[in-house]
Formats: C-alpha cells, sequence, structure tokens
C-alpha cells in the first residue's frame, strides 16, 4: 500500500509516517519502480503500535525501547515491565506539577479583582522572582520543559519591572 493508504490504514499521518522513517522508528520503507513508498501490513502494524505508545504518552525513545522488545521474541516481560512503569512514574510527577500549577493559579484568581482597576496578583506574581507574590517559597519545576532563559532564569519575564 502507498503511503496515504498505510496512513489511512495506521492513523498516523503521512508527515509522521515519513519523520518515524527519517529517525529510525519506522524501517524506510520499500520503493516502487517510480520511487514511491510501499508499505506492508507489518509496518502498517508497527504504525499502529507506535500511534498507541504515543496516546499513551510514551516518548519516542521509550517507543524504540518498546518496538524493540516486541520483535525480540525472546523478550523478557518485565523489561517491558520496567519500562511501563518508569513511564507510569513520569506521569504522576507532571500530574503533581500540573496539580501544583493549577492550585497556585486558583490562589492568584481569588486574590484577583478581576475588575477595572489594573492591579492584578497574577501578574505581580509573572513579574516577581520564583514564588515572592503569591508568598510561597516553590512552584512546579518547569526545567524538565526545556522552558529556560538564556541567562539561566527559568523565565525570562521574571525580575522585570511591572508596567
Amino acid at each position: 500500500m502507498n503511503i496515504g493508504e498505510a496512513s489511512r490504514s495506521s492513523g498516523v499521518s503521512a508527515k509522521m509516517i515519513r519523520h518515524y522513517e527519517a529517525i529510525g522508528l519506522l524501517s524506510p520503507a520499500a520503493r516502487s519502480p517510480s520511487g514511491y513508498r510501499i508499505y506492508s501490513e507489518s509496518d502498517v502494524h508497527a504504525l499502529r503500535f507506535i500511534r498507541r505508545a504515543r496516546d499513551l504518552g510514551f516518548s519516542l525513545h521509550r517507543i524504540k525501547q518498546l518496538l524493540e522488545l516486541w520483535r525480540d521474541r525472546r523478550r523478557s516481560s518485565a523489561d517491558v515491565k520496567r519500562i511501563a512503569l518508569a513511564h507510569v512514574d513520569e506521569l504522576r510527577r507532571k500530574i503533581a506539577e500540573l496539580e501544583a500549577m493549577a492550585r497556585t493559579l486558583e490562589h492568584l484568581a481569588r486574590h484577583c479583582h478581576g475588575d477595572h482597576r489594573p492591579e492584578c496578583p497574577i501578574l505581580d506574581d509573572l513579574a516577581a522572582p520564583t514564588g515572592a507574590a503569591a508568598g510561597r517559597t516553590t512552584r512546579p519545576s518547569h526545567a524538565s520543559s526545556g522552558e529556560r532563559h538564556p541567562r539561566g532564569s527559568p523565565h525570562p519575564a521574571r525580575g522585570r519591572p511591572s508596567s
């Protein structure tokens, strides 16, 4: 089948299929005499596997590990379980960070008058050094998201005077 048919059958866009090939997650497709990609049922099955793993939030690195284990009939299920449980731990950490962010924003919103006045604790907090405006000393870390200012501070807006 061609890339469009493989895309429809797997639920993975043609662009992502080409990307997965380029990064080595999917073996390069066979080519027709005219140069078009040709996919087998096995390729489509692997694409469905990748799509399901992505739906569960696995990183591309972990999906590559899982694909290798899936293809290895001599694998140990303990290896698969270890990867899955490590991912569960990451998800729980992210959930805790998101809940902390929501609590902070709820706290700030409760203290914002939401009227015509310019004073706003939400903006004050965003412009203040970490945790200073909200009276908190801790905040969820955003370092894992890769959000960093060139000088090393996590937020470029921090420390700027409010106008």
